[in-house]
């Protein structure tokens, strides 16, 4: 399915403009939104942006990224390559000065999703095994100067891993292993029939803590988020007939087991058995979820699981949290910022470029 439409790349030239939205959030530093981004002929570029508008920088790369992970003490952050990309990208966040095209193995892809060890020393991506097709592994590198080299990997205990979040305290992992089986150089799904989709807690060191599954074989589970407390969401992509009724939002509290999220039908509809991107906003409790092929936007108390914003939103991507609510970009529209801490969620429209993001976003 395209998801991108032609808008043009005309907003990766955008000065600063006004400032409203972001002194309505708040005094303080703005930060800087990675992403990566299309233009109209189909090139892809990895950018960061400042929320008035102001282009940091926008770095033209060779494949289609969809993660972002940034460094946590310096000023280095890595596109990393949308399945099956054999590419990844450090990028200087400075001026973005490409300082390293990473590849893999001859024998593994990129799964989209990679991040940085608190250290700042280590970087886990998730990456599919073609020499064994259906082996999810994450691969291990180390930052050496400013270049990442390859260590080593662990087994992901499951099949096609896509996200990895850290746990609190930063030594263990959550993997959400999709369960799809791809080929290499494909995004073909070859085991829709024997799906094995599964929600896995690791050590950084590749010992399995726990293995978790959801009720519905063909329920992938695809993207996370992690509070402070240890609670995990998960958001799934079903790949089964369009009118099953599955729970496409997951939670796992700490002590709980793995279950579904309490969603209202009327949501769960709306979401066209596809979410995308999650973020939790640990001060304010908040659950935030886009889902693209619904051109749906919701937040939800994180605690009660109360319901508190239902609104349209085109080909929404990524989502984000900022001090007062949530930053969420959009694949064909105006990118948005909510305001969390009123009466009511109220939406800003920012000065950022329209159209063509990807699914994620990161702030540093």
């Amino acid at each position: 399915m395209q998801r991108r439409t032609l808008l043009g790349l005309g907003g990766l030239g955008l000065a600063a403009g006004a400032l409203g939205a972001w002194q309505w959030l708040g005094h303080g530093a703005q930060p800087l939104l990675l992403s990566a981004r299309d233009d109209s002929d189909g090139r892809h570029y990895a950018v960061g942006y400042r929320l008035d508008g102001s282009r940091v920088f926008a770095t033209r790369v060779s494949e289609r990224c969809h993660d972002v992970a940034a460094h946590p003490q310096l000023p280095l952050a890595l596109f990393v390559g949308r399945r099956p990309s054999r590419e990844s990208y450090l990028i200087d966040t400075r001026d973005g000065r490409l300082l390293q095209t990473l590849v893999t193995p001859a024998d593994r892809h990129f799964y989209g999703h990679g991040l940085f060890h608190r250290s700042g020393e280590w970087f886990y991506a998730t990456e599919n095994d073609t020499s064994e097709p259906g082996r999810g592994v994450l691969g291990v590198y180390r930052l050496q100067g400013r270049q990442l080299v390859r260590e080593g990997e662990h087994s992901s205990h499951g099949v096609g891993p896509h996200q990895l979040l850290w746990l609190p305290g930063g030594e263990s992992l959550v993997v959400a292993n999709g369960g799809i089986r791809t080929e290499a150089d494909s995004r073909v799904m070859m085991n829709l029939d024997a799906m094995e989709p599964s929600l896995v807690l690791m050590h950084r060191d590749g010992r399995l803590i726990s293995k978790e599954r959801l009720p519905e074989r063909m329920n992938s589970v695809r993207h996370l988020a992690v509070a402070a407390d240890g609670t995990l969401v998960s958001g799934q992509q079903y790949q089964g007939d369009p009118l099953d009724k599955v729970p496409l939002l997951a939670i796992k509290r700490p002590g709980q087991p793995f279950q579904p999220f309490p969603l209202g039908e009327a949501q769960r509809a709306a979401m066209s058995q596809y979410t995308a991107s999650l973020a939790i906003h640990d001060e304010l409790r908040l659950l935030a979820l886009t889902a693209p092929r619904g051109n749906r936007f919701f937040v939800w108390h994180l605690d009660s699981s109360e319901l508190l914003l239902d609104v349209p939103l085109p080909d929404c991507a990524g989502v984000g949290a900022v001090r007062d609510g949530f930053v969420v970009t959009s694949g064909q529209g105006r990118c948005r910022l909510y305001h969390c801490r009123g009466e009511r969620i109220v939406a800003e429209a920012l000065q950022l470029p329209a159209g063509l993001w990807d699914n994620h976003l990161r702030l540093a």
